[in-house]
């Protein structure tokens, strides 16, 4: 331990944790592997070190005082909001978002308590998709964040695991890949392995020949082979939304569609061959199957755009955001305040890490008007702790010192934290300037007046995807975008920061082109489609088609 204060306290040594306090912990039993656990980014640990370490090992055995205590459990012993460590076997993991991974393990044993089911696209799912419904129902989805996230991305499928400092928690909607019909299953147990070291948390890969291993392959190998064939349960409706398949119709009569057009009632029906031979502009009828879809990917599909240019461009990763801000907190030089805005500094001492100075700008009329967190300006935060404290205020701008001058960050990253959500703006549009904001006259500061008040051109996120149609005649790539959020039901902003959103997305797609099927499986659409001309790469022009005026016909629950 590093930073420690000892002092007596009724009648007892008791060691007090100070300013930069740090651990390095290890696993106490006696013949296991010496690995170290820290809170700290930076340690050293030589062989003396790993003498000490065996040498405690061996004293604390000895003393009855101090028995050995697992925190190790079975899946049948687990309950509601309880800490444990287990002893499991990977059997598939998938990605949730860019801050998650769900990993999906057994130890053999059935828990008591009902687990909340999680969906994710098969496609980027790592090992099998489902298994049979017995097997099923003795698999725990853990959730993992966080600095566990590049050891979780790492793991072979069939590892055997030790997942230390698990919490059981009764789900709820903010669960990663949570349905709505799923957000009212209360007491539906998920499993979180949360950020951070504290009380040895983490994940390790345990040796073949250690003893826990042994012992849970015998437990695993008593359990029956997995019958892939078997018929699955697809009665529950969060699990899958199906619409009708009917047959081509060969005698003219009305096939069922799984969506709805708008134009007038007596637009005449064309074949996609006949919609290549027409004019451009207008708005043609068409009855097809999606015989594919890209990206696969649906978080790929969100894009950002500016009316103002009519420019599209992809949303910055986690990694090049958090290199701006890394950038911005590393040059750091002190700067003046406006005369409208009152600052003050603080240093930070995370441990491991060096000093940061964070400088928080308040203006002085929102504080006067008590809003003090309806408009913060932030300098030398991290991305990571931007997010934390994005939770607590309505809108927080990252900005930096240049020239003994405070700016806002380069427009690659966001000029604006909402809660969850982000907001980007238009580098070529924007001309951005640090102003004293008003809210005289204005009952909610949004992310309009922030954009306005900043003199940034604020993106808009919208959805886009290319779709492969096809009918009796011919097939026809077109797009989905203008008309996407009315087509789903669900806003391209709240796709970007909520993932029930996301799921609903990508439930329909795989509703309207199921994966893995036959083209027969697929369902019928009615849509509208018009057509316009552009310039391609080498300036030749081409003919684009766009899906228009459709909406989604849902099912009716039953």
């Amino acid at each position: 331990m590093h930073r420690v204060k000892a002092q007596f306290f009724k009648d007892s040594i008791s060691l007090v944790n100070t300013s930069g306090f740090s651990v390095v912990t290890f696993d106490g039993t006696v013949g296991r592997a010496v690995e170290p656990r820290t809170s700290s980014r930076s340690f050293h640990f030589n062989q003396e070190d790993r003498r000490t370490v065996e040498e405690l090992r061996s004293w604390a055995s000895s003393q009855a005082l101090l028995p050995t205590v697992s925190a190790a459990i079975r899946l049948s012993a687990v309950q509601p909001k309880s800490y444990f460590d287990l002893t499991c076997q990977l059997l598939a993991k998938a990605p949730i978002d860019s801050t998650c991974i769900l990993l999906r393990v057994w130890d053999g044993t059935r828990c008591p308590h009902a687990l909340l089911k999680v969906i994710v696209e098969p496609n980027v799912t790592e090992g099998p998709s489902s298994f049979s419904m017995e097997k099923e129902n003795m698999i725990a989805n853990v959730f993992v964040y966080d600095n566990h996230l590049d050891c979780a991305s790492k793991l072979k499928l069939g590892s055997f695991l030790r997942i230390y400092n698990l919490r059981a928690n009764p789900g709820h909607s903010t669960v990663p890949g949570l349905t709505s019909s799923q957000s009212v299953e209360v007491d539906h147990l998920a499993f979180h392995l949360h950020g951070g070291t504290s009380y040895g948390r983490g994940i390790r890969v345990l040796p073949e020949d250690s003893l826990d291993v042994q012992e849970l392959k015998r437990v695993l190998e008593a359990f029956p082979h997995d019958d892939m064939n078997e018929p699955f349960d697809l009665n529950d409706s969060a699990l899958l939304e199906v619409w009708s398949t009917p047959p081509e119709s060969l005698d003219g009569e009305a096939v069922k569609s799984s969506t709805e057009r708008g134009g007038t009632p007596d637009m005449p029906l064309k074949t996609l061959s006949e919609l290549k031979q027409c004019e451009l502009g207008g708005v043609h009828y068409v009855r097809a199957q999606l015989r594919s879809y890209e990206p696969r990917r649906l978080h790929q599909a969100l894009k950002l755009y500016c009316s103002k240019c009519t420019s599209m461009q992809e949303i910055p990763d986690d990694e090049l955001v958090a290199g701006i801000f890394s950038e911005a907190s590393s040059d750091y030089e002190p700067c003046n305040a406006p005369p409208w805005a009152l600052l003050s500094a603080f240093l930070t001492d995370a441990p491991g890490s060096p000093d940061r100075v964070l400088t928080l700008l308040q203006p002085k009329q929102l504080m006067s008007e008590v809003k003090t967190k309806e408009f913060i300006f932030l300098m030398g935060t991290t991305l990571q702790e931007m997010c934390r404290l994005a939770a607590s205020s309505q809108n927080i701008i990252p900005v930096r010192s240049s020239g003994r001058q405070i700016t806002l960050l380069d427009l690659s990253a966001p000029f604006l934290f909402r809660g969850r959500k982000r907001h980007y703006g238009c580098k070529r549009c924007s001309e951005t300037v640090l102003r004293e904001p008003s809210a005289e006259g204005v009952e909610v500061i949004d992310e309009k007046i922030v954009a306005g008040v900043l003199g940034v051109q604020l993106l808009k996120f919208v959805l886009l995807m290319k779709l492969e149609l096809q009918d009796a005649t011919d097939t026809l790539e077109v797009f989905l975008w203008r008309d996407a959020e009315s087509f789903f039901g669900v806003s391209a902003e709240d796709a970007a920061a909520n993932q029930e959103a996301q799921n609903s997305i990508r439930q329909t797609m795989e509703s309207l082109c199921p994966p893995g099927g036959s083209l027969d499986q697929h369902p019928w659409l009615d849509m509208c489609l018009t057509a316009y001309q552009t310039k391609d790469d080498v300036g030749q022009n081409q003919t684009c088609y766009h899906i228009c005026q459709t909406n989604l016909i849902k099912p009716r629950s039953t």
